[in-house]
Formats: structure tokens, C-alpha cells, sequence
């Protein structure tokens, strides 16, 4: 039976971790504060943002909503980005996506200050994770892995490491957020040629099609990780991932559920990302 490696210990340890930070900038009269930014009222939207602020309340970091319209215009949020940028107590930006006009959305990404981009949306945040140079953070969900695996103490040195997925979200950085550990990456999709066969070669498998159940036991081997992104939910709101959970379990060393895994941690590091501005505009780093 597989190591079940669950996100709440891994976000709690990570907000302990937080807290502390966030009480030594207020020291400093400095209050980590971030800003939401949502347009119209999707559920998914408004389960995330709760699932934020309630990790917010917990760190101690302040929590300002800009809240418009779903057919809102280009200048309403232009306007709310510059006013984010330009102010001095904000320190994070999470501008959810997608937007019912990605014209727009792509034109507030691009206005976004990097370093209060939040969540990695910005084309500088995106070309710091594929560089390694210049400002900005990684897609939270992306790092949320990482994290996960650091957390449970995985070697990814030398590791063949396989990911389902091509996104600019999670599949594509996550890809090279590996490869910066000295992993040696597959990055593969739905259309990939024996997709089955390719999975089972690797010593880790990040799943993150958004394709319900998409890997099955024949896409497994004994001894790998298997990170799980996915969250589908069918007609009755149950939750599945991208794997299939009761056939790895039987197969794999560890995998993430779904709920409960990768999710679990992602607003844990989008609060570290708004601390970490923070102490950038304190001049507590570099």
C-alpha cells in the first residue's frame, strides 16, 4: 500500500513558518496585505478566494477584494491593477482567471507589478520561472508540488520525472521547476503516442491533465510518487483526481489525494508569496 502524502501538514508547517516571518515585519510597522481581484461570481472562483482568506486569517496577512463585474471593461480593470501597483501597503495580487474576456485578462496581466504577482500570471513572472533570472514568483499550484516534495523529503537528483499536462499553470513550470532540482523531465499530454507506456518508465509521475481519472494502473510501476493535480468534480460535486487513487495505491510508494493534496497547500504558498514581497519592499532581502 502506498505512503499517502496528504497537503494539510505540509501547509501547516509552512504557515507556522509564515506567522513568524509576518510577526517580524510588523515589527517593522509592515503589514503583508493582498488583494483580490475577481470578476462575476463563479463558484470555483469563490471557493478558492474563501479557502485564501481563511489561510490569510490564519498567517495574519491582511485581505483587500476588488470585486467587478463578469462583463466588466478594460479600463474598470486596468484601473483596479494600477491602484494595486500603486500602493504601497499592498504587497500580492490575486487576479482570478480565466476571465470572460481574455483580451482584458491578458492586458491586467501584463499591467501587473511582478513582484505583487501573487500567482505567476504575469509574463515576467513566467520568464523568471523558465530563466532563472528577474523577478517574480512561480504558478502557485506548481510550486504547491514542489513544496509537497520537499516536504516528504523526495531526491529528485538524477530522477526520470514524467508530467501530464503542458499549461502555463501548472505543467509547463512545474517541468521546470524539476529540471532546476536536476531532474531529468518528461513532459508529455493527452496526445502523446503510448501515453501508458511512457508514465510507467518514471520514478515520479506529476499528473496534471485535468482529465478525470486519466491514469490508470497500466500507466504505474512499483516504488514510484505520484503527484495527483487534478481536481474534477462530476454531477453529484464528488471530487476525483487525475488518477485513478484505489489502483495506484495498490501499485505506487506515495501519491497525493485528491481532495486533500496539492490543493490544500496552494493558498499556504500564495501567502508566502505575499510575505516574501513584503520583506522585499521592507529591504529585509535583495
Amino acid at each position: 500500500m502506498a505512503e499517502i502524502w496528504r497537503g494539510l501538514p505540509v501547509a501547516r508547517a509552512l504557515t507556522e513558518q509564515l506567522i513568524g516571518r509576518r510577526e517580524k515585519l510588523e515589527e517593522m510597522g509592515v503589514y503583508p496585505t493582498l488583494a483580490i481581484v475577481r470578476s462575476g461570481e463563479k463558484g470555483d472562483d469563490i471557493a478558492y478566494e474563501n479557502g485564501a482568506i481563511k489561510r490569510c486569517e490564519k498567517i495574519g496577512i491582511q485581505v483587500r477584494r476588488f470585486i467587478l463585474p463578469a462583463d466588466c471593461s478594460e479600463e474598470q480593470l486596468l484601473n483596479v491593477i494600477r491602484e494595486i501597483n500603486m500602493d504601497p501597503t499592498i504587497h500580492g495580487c490575486l487576479l482570478f482567471r480565466p476571465m470572460q474576456d481574455r483580451t482584458i485578462q491578458a492586458k491586467a496581466c501584463e499591467l501587473l507589478d511582478p513582484d505583487k504577482d501573487s500567482d505567476g500570471m504575469t509574463p515576467h513572472s513566467l520568464a523568471a520561472v523558465f530563466t532563472g533570472k528577474g523577478s517574480g514568483y512561480a504558478p502557485c499550484t506548481a510550486e504547491a508540488c514542489m513544496e509537497i516534495l520537499d516536504y516528504y523529503g523526495a531526491d529528485l537528483t538524477g530522477k526520470r520525472v514524467t508530467v501530464i499536462g503542458r499549461s502555463l499553470v501548472v505543467g509547463r513550470p512545474v517541468s521546470m521547476m524539476l529540471q532546476a532540482r536536476n531532474a531529468t523531465v518528461t513532459m508529455c499530454h493527452t496526445k502523446t503516442r503510448d501515453l501508458p507506456a511512457v508514465c510507467r518508465e518514471a520514478e515520479v509521475l506529476v499528473a496534471t491533465a485535468g482529465r478525470a481519472e486519466l491514469v490508470r494502473k497500466e500507466f504505474l510501476s512499483p516504488g514510484q510518487i505520484v503527484i495527483d493535480v487534478g481536481i474534477n468534480a462530476d454531477d453529484d460535486g464528488n471530487l476525483f483526481g487525475d488518477v485513478a487513487f484505489g489502483e495506484a495505491e495498490e501499485i505506487v510508494s506515495a501519491i497525493t489525494p485528491v481532495p486533500g493534496g496539492v490543493g490544500s497547500v496552494t493558498t499556504a504558498v500564495l501567502a508566502k508569496h505575499v510575505i516574501m514581497t513584503a520583506e522585499k519592499m521592507a529591504g529585509m532581502t535583495r
